[in-house]
């Protein structure tokens, strides 16, 4: 069988994680390609901050900031299974994978598709996940599956991590701090992720791949992030229309209220989630049938397409 695999990747680590899934599929025979998404003016990597933060309000409400380059769907239009992997920024879906997703061809291709979503992200996926199911509803595919690995670090240590390698390409350990990213441990056993895939591709069975993938870990919810997540999310929201009101991307008439959000985004890390985790705990009996339900939604019940409600 044929499996087309559409990465984006600056790193490496969402190509390192899909060929680490991909691996059983390959050694089983089947024909697995892969299709780089790429913009026609690449972000830059490492980033420089003002670069970083200057992403952050097309990022969140889903403006893509130009072009990718052409990708060429011919050989791999009779695919049985697309796979995309991908990150997120700022709690959605990254801006060069909202591109893909939004491009016609790529819609008209994956209408009817069975897909598997993989992501490579610190600790939040959650709305990212819920972005990436509307697109994939729009287009008519099928959501077969979904896999997410995550920053293992602590909240707090992930985010000096993730700067000093966002911001330095400085990924492996340090004396104080442990290497950012998903750890190699758990890329190098994302083959048994394949292993389960491919017993779907031969036996067909599309409805069940994602209790079969729970049954290895696939995702991992944590309700307590989540929380503070969704909350993250639709302040996100406000801050980015707040941004755009000034200028578009790279408009200097917005410099300063991009540099309110940086400092912003720093204070609610440090200081409001916290206080958000102890209202969460707090509140938590009050919450738990919410919890539960959404949990089920975003682990397993893949049908679901939240009612289109994500903006």
């Amino acid at each position: 069988m044929k499996v087309a695999v559409f990465y984006y990747t600056q790193s490496g680590q969402a190509l390192q994680i899909a060929q680490n899934v991909c691996q059983p599929l390959e050694k089983a025979g089947h024909d697995v390609i892969y299709k780089r998404i790429e913009p026609e003016n690449p972000f830059p990597f490492p980033w420089t901050c003002w670069s970083f933060f200057e992403t952050f309000p097309e990022t969140r409400l889903a403006i893509p900031t130009g072009k990718l380059k052409e990708i060429d769907f011919s050989d791999v239009n009779d695919a049985d299974l697309a796979v995309i992997s991908g990150q997120s920024w700022y709690l959605s879906p990254s801006l060069p994978l909202q591109a893909f997703f939004q491009n016609e061809k790529t819609m008209a291709y994956l209408k009817g598709k069975n897909i598997v979503n993989i992501s490579g992200c610190r600790n939040m996926w959650v709305m990212a996940q819920r972005k990436i199911r509307q697109y994939i509803y729009h287009a008519g595919g099928y959501f077969a599956g979904h896999i997410v690995l995550q920053d293992k670090a602590p909240n707090l240590v992930g985010v000096l991590t993730i700067v000093r390698w966002l911001f330095y390409n400085k990924k492996a350990a340090s004396r104080w701090l442990p290497a950012a990213g998903v750890s190699e441990h758990d890329i190098q056993h994302a083959s048994r992720f394949g292993n389960v895939i491919n017993e779907t591709l031969e036996n067909g069975n599309w409805n069940d791949l994602q209790n079969k993938l729970m049954r290895e870990i696939a995702v991992e919810y944590r309700a307590n992030v989540a929380f503070i997540e969704k909350t993250g999310h639709r302040i996100f929201g406000i801050w980015a229309k707040f941004i755009r009101k000034k200028g578009s991307y790279q408009d200097k008439r917005r410099a300063w209220r991009i540099k309110l959000f940086c400092y912003y985004l720093f204070f609610v890390l440090y200081v409001a989630s916290p206080v958000g985790l102890l209202v969460f705990y707090l509140t938590y009996p009050l919450r738990r049938k919410s919890i539960n339900k959404f949990r089920q939604e975003m682990c397993y019940n893949l049908s679901w397409n939240d009612k289109m409600k994500v903006q």
